[in-house]
């Protein structure tokens, strides 16, 4: 299943992704820096500024290690709401591909919008995961 990340709530659509990834589904998300994480737009930079330097106050290779680009921040949100230690976690973690943009191999095939997880602009208080990655320090 290919699903188009653009306009999607982030943690909606980890949450269905996961539960299909659990029941065997192969899932690819593309567009995915153009998610959308609702709320206010500082607070999530200041949220995710500090997870990021959690792993720094004692010991810098010890975790816990959050992302800054992208597919990975997405990628750990759906690990989050998987049994990531257990095996089923592991196999239903490793049939997720996550890209920014659209590769040229999924350019002609159809991607599916989730509606469950789409964004209506009721409010003004939202970011992008490409924000948040530029902001982190992400290339």
């Amino acid at each position: 299943m290919i699903i188009d990340g653009e306009n999607l709530i982030l943690g909606r659509t980890a949450s269905i992704v996961a539960k299909k990834l659990l029941n065997g589904e192969e899932i690819v998300i593309i567009n995915g820096e153009k998610m959308i994480i609702t709320g206010n737009e500082e607070s999530i930079f200041k949220k995710f500024k500090h997870r990021r330097e959690l792993r720094n106050v004692a010991n810098p290779r010890k975790g816990p290690h959050y992302p800054k680009d992208p597919e990975r921040i997405i990628k750990r949100a759906v690990r989050g709401m998987l049994p990531y230690r257990k095996p089923k976690g592991k196999d239903a973690l490793k049939r997720l591909r996550v890209y920014a943009g659209t590769p040229e191999e999924f350019k002609d095939k159809e991607a599916t919008k989730l509606k469950d997880a789409e964004f209506r602009k009721r409010s003004s208080k939202y970011t992008t995961i490409k924000r948040l990655s530029e902001f982190l320090g992400s290339g």
